[in-house]
């Protein structure tokens, strides 16, 4: 009853916030519910900036729903058809990711971006944005600030890429006569699953390819998705160790413990998967997991407007030049590296 009286009322107001986001989210998939609900919570805290009782559940939502919502991703990943279909796409993969973090990593120290707002930007363009950003951000203790103009950033090249890389694919002279490569190109390319599915189904309408595109750029970019597992350990580990040294010698509590830096939500979303895979290898219909997918789509629009709802927009946008510069330069590496991949390996 205590958390229910403490909490409450700052969970219904990100409920009544996330459900039209989460409907106009479906009427507009480029944009997408996360971005609306976030934008949202932004407008209604430039009027109301005394959340009162509601603060409370408005900062439990944006940490505890934001991390039950990656659990419940974990559940519409079938890891062994994801490893199977996805092997060609692995070493582009893993040259893409590795370029953005690189990039962001260089940027961070030549342009004075914040470091988390750096490492939110380099996973979420690199991996699979705003889902991305919502495994990472509790992982490095970054604050809701952070997490919006990263989500901003991410959101914004998403627009531009949903548009641009069809006209983009034909102009470079993408094969026409079946969807594969620019399948290929549309998933390692591109961050998030919304744009990647505007700009593949885009590519299948151009050229009368049924769903050939679509269905090899989803299958990329759900094994890009996996990434998410070793990035976030990496960087709990990375977290924990600096901790521990800036921590005094003697002291037990400031030792680097595994099991502390280890983020246990991620664990879950790693055994959601396994069971999701196991299930499926056993017959069972992807179907039935179809509601916690959903699930975890309105968790992230819920997160996302409670994040929102605790940003300081003024402060966002003055401070938003570097970010976008950070992100338009790990975007247009991405892109080349994935292009120069393709053409080595003899697919484009």
């Amino acid at each position: 009853m205590n958390f229910l009286k403490k909490n409450l009322n700052g969970i219904l107001v990100c409920f009544v916030i996330a459900v039209p986001s989460w409907l106009l989210g479906k009427t507009f998939p480029v944009v997408g519910g996360p971005v609306i609900a976030i934008l949202a919570g932004m407008l209604i805290t430039l009027v109301w900036t005394n959340k009162g009782k509601a603060e409370s559940g408005i900062k439990w939502t944006s940490k505890i729903i934001l991390q039950t919502a990656v659990v419940l991703l974990g559940f519409g990943m079938n890891l062994g058809v994801i490893l199977q279909t996805g092997k060609q796409s692995l070493p582009i993969i893993v040259c893409t990711i590795s370029t953005s973090l690189i990039i962001a990593w260089l940027l961070r120290k030549i342009i004075k971006v914040p470091s988390n707002t750096s490492i939110l930007v380099g996973v979420g363009s690199s991996i699979c944005g705003g889902s991305a950003i919502a495994a990472t951000a509790p992982v490095i203790d970054a604050d809701d600030t952070e997490v919006a103009q990263a989500i901003s950033v991410i959101f914004f090249f998403n627009v531009i890429a949903a548009v641009l890389f069809p006209v983009l694919g034909s102009a470079l002279g993408f094969d026409t006569t079946g969807g594969g490569s620019f399948g290929l190109f549309a998933g390692t390319a591109i961050n998030d699953t919304s744009s990647v599915t505007a700009a593949a189904s885009t590519w299948d309408s151009m050229w009368n390819l049924g769903s050939e595109t679509l269905n090899t750029a989803v299958t990329v970019k759900l094994t890009r998705t996996l990434a998410i597992i070793p990035i976030t350990l990496v960087l709990s580990l990375i977290r924990a160790r600096s901790a521990s040294k800036a921590g005094t010698a003697d002291s037990s509590a400031n030792k680097f413990s595994l099991k502390r830096a280890f983020p246990m939500f991620i664990l879950y979303f790693i055994i959601a998967a396994i069971i999701t895979t196991v299930c499926m290898s056993m017959g069972v219909s992807a179907d039935i997991f179809a509601p916690l997918k959903e699930l975890s789509k309105f968790f992230i629009i819920m997160a996302m407007a409670a994040i929102g709802l605790n940003s300081n927009v003024v402060k966002l946008i003055k401070s938003g030049g570097k970010p976008l510069l950070l992100g338009a330069c790990c975007w247009v590496g991405i892109t080349i590296v994935s292009l120069g991949m393709q053409h080595v390996m003899g697919i484009w």
